[in-house]
């Protein structure tokens, strides 16, 4: 990922310094650090749902009726798919923003399903995925 702010701008227009450009592979480095640290994290969420079940607050007659421990499984994949599409944004790779839009979609989507056990955190996550989702649409990665 390139940092060059005097190669033009996808929209056809000059990039200045400190311009759109700049933004955009700004703003994708910070959504590939947050996807980083939202995969590691995911991955400690799922590891603890998975292996004890009584650390996550159940709660009786809820919609979505899956056990603790499958929600660990969907959280430790969605946090793997996240941590493998922030390494791929930081490397500048093609494939890794539709994979970050993507994982980023599903984490809230999960999360969302998942707020009566956590709805701090679930909330937390939801917005910070939707900032992920957010700095990715606008960015393109720089062809070698």
């Amino acid at each position: 990922m390139s940092t060059d702010a005097t190669r033009p701008a996808e929209s056809g227009g000059a990039a200045t310094p400190g311009g759109r450009a700049e933004f955009t592979t700004t703003f994708a480095l910070y959504a590939a650090i947050l996807m980083l640290l939202g995969g590691a994290v995911g991955i400690l969420t799922g590891i603890v749902s998975i292996a004890q079940s009584e650390v996550v607050v159940r709660t009786p007659q809820y919609t979505y009726a899956l056990d603790v421990g499958t929600w660990g499984w969907i959280h430790l994949v969605l946090a793997v798919l996240l941590g493998v599409a922030g390494f791929g944004v930081l490397r500048g790779a093609s494939w890794a923003r539709a994979l970050g839009i993507t994982a980023a979609a599903l984490n809230i989507v999960a999360h969302f399903a998942f707020l009566p056990h956590f709805p701090i955190w679930g909330l937390m996550l939801i917005a910070l995925n939707l900032i992920v989702i957010w700095a990715l649409v606008p960015y393109r990665a720089e062809k070698a």
